[in-house]
């Protein structure tokens, strides 16, 4: 009798523990949130680019790493060399596997400062995290594949395709919990697609919490028009390309005459 009660009383202790457990999670992953105010960005006729904002509320005395990213695909870069000791040409290329296309890194601090490398490796974050995720075909070393990654890293940044930074999100105390802010530039150079904001909760060298968003990029009016065209009825498109560049030429050729700037 008395080993039947000490088994009940282990069991509503293991009862009680785990529901404790359970609701402790559930806290936990209800603390961060994550938002972006500008998540549907259309590209019309007059797009330039725009801006995405990124805000939510976290622990106090936590750190924050906010991710911007597409989907990883394929990448190529050509490979210029002399040909013949004269020109310059493309004698090769150099094929990206598992990169993103948009990739943008924001946090408190360093990243290295923040976490260890496994960490940001197992979540796909900084530059160096893609590097060693990523699969380069040609290389025949690992120098080979960091001096071509480096060069990769810098013509994304050169695009605006790739950002990094670090101390410029915002802070700030409310109502007990800690409040973030960035505002991010969002690149005209970005194509279409869904993009994933994630926003994750850094504390002693690991990732504690994290929450997502979403961005979608969409043609609109005449700009989806043409592209629709380009893709369904190539034929058409052409024609009213060659219209248009004719047109725009005679235009060209009257103001010249009117200006007295043709002799």
């Amino acid at each position: 009798m008395a080993k039947s009660k000490t088994s009940t009383t282990y069991a509503l202790f293991g009862l009680i523990l785990a529901a404790a457990i359970l609701m402790i999670s559930g806290n936990a992953s209800a603390t961060l949130t994550a938002k972006a105010n500008h998540d549907n960005i259309k590209i019309n006729f007059f797009y330039h680019g725009s801006t995405v904002g990124v805000s939510g509320i976290s622990e106090p005395g936590t750190d924050l790493v906010i991710k911007i990213a597409s989907p990883e695909g394929h990448e190529a870069l050509k490979e210029k060399g002399k040909v013949g000791g004269l020109l310059w040409m493309n004698v090769g290329t150099m094929k990206f596997e598992h990169v993103p296309h948009f990739y943008s890194i924001h946090s408190t601090k360093k990243l290295d400062e923040l976490l260890t490398s496994e960490e940001r490796d197992k979540y796909g974050i900084g530059y160096k995290a893609l590097e060693r995720g990523a699969a380069l075909d040609p290389v025949r070393s690992d120098e080979e594949k960091a001096q071509w990654f480096e060069e990769f890293i810098r013509f994304k940044e050169k695009s605006k395709l790739y950002t990094a930074s670090a101390g410029n999100i915002e802070l700030k105390d409310k109502d007990g919990k800690q409040s973030y802010y960035i505002l991010t530039a969002w690149p005209y150079q970005a194509p279409p697609g869904d993009y994933l904001v994630t926003v994750y909760a850094v504390k002693d060298g690991r990732v504690i919490d994290q929450a997502a968003s979403k961005v979608h990029v969409e043609q609109a009016g005449i700009v989806k028009t043409l592209a629709g065209m380009a893709r369904n009825n190539a034929a058409l498109y052409g024609l009213i390309s060659i219209v248009s560049a004719l047109g725009a030429g005679f235009g060209v050729g009257l103001i010249f005459r009117k200006g007295g700037g043709a002799h």
